[in-house]
């Protein structure tokens, strides 16, 4: 199954707001942190407020924050309120009784689907994701300014 940009987008955010707890996290800072249009991140924090995965706070020191703990929050929950979770297959030549019985068996397929995304947390996936990315590191000196070998030693040093 193939998920929406949404959904993508509604993990990251929840994965931030995992992050940061308890802190209220503020929808700009979303935006260009995990560099999301504004108007999309207040879509979709819409979206998981509606469905109680997230806390919104109105006004100027205001946000958003997980609703629950993260271990609380299954992967299931956010597909549920981000995707559509009934397929149907509308009128062929097959008939109504031959469509009911092909949507059953997409309907079994997506049942089963999201049972494997309620075996995860929130919280698996926020320990599962790199850490946020280091500042950048200071200028490397000139060939020039550096001593003979000195590059060397710096790709051993940092691995590279």
């Amino acid at each position: 199954m193939r998920l929406t940009k949404s959904t993508s987008h509604a993990i990251r955010i929840l994965i931030h707001c995992a992050r940061a707890h308890p802190r209220l996290v503020k929808v700009a800072e979303l935006s260009e942190s995990l560099d999301i249009t504004q108007q999309n991140v207040f879509k979709i924090v819409n979206l998981l407020a509606r469905a109680r995965l997230i806390e919104a706070m109105r006004g100027r020191n205001g946000g958003v924050r997980l609703a629950r703990p993260a271990t609380a929050i299954r992967i299931g929950d956010v597909v549920r309120a981000t995707e559509v979770t009934h397929v149907e297959i509308e009128d062929g030549p097959a008939g109504r009784k031959a469509r009911r019985g092909v949507n059953q068996i997409l309907d079994d397929a997506l049942g089963a689907f999201i049972d494997v995304l309620d075996q995860h947390t929130l919280a698996d996936m926020a320990a599962g994701q790199p850490p946020d990315p280091a500042p950048p590191r200071r200028k490397a000196p000139t060939r020039a300014a550096a001593a003979p070998g000195a590059r060397f030693r710096r790709a051993l040093h940092d691995g590279g």
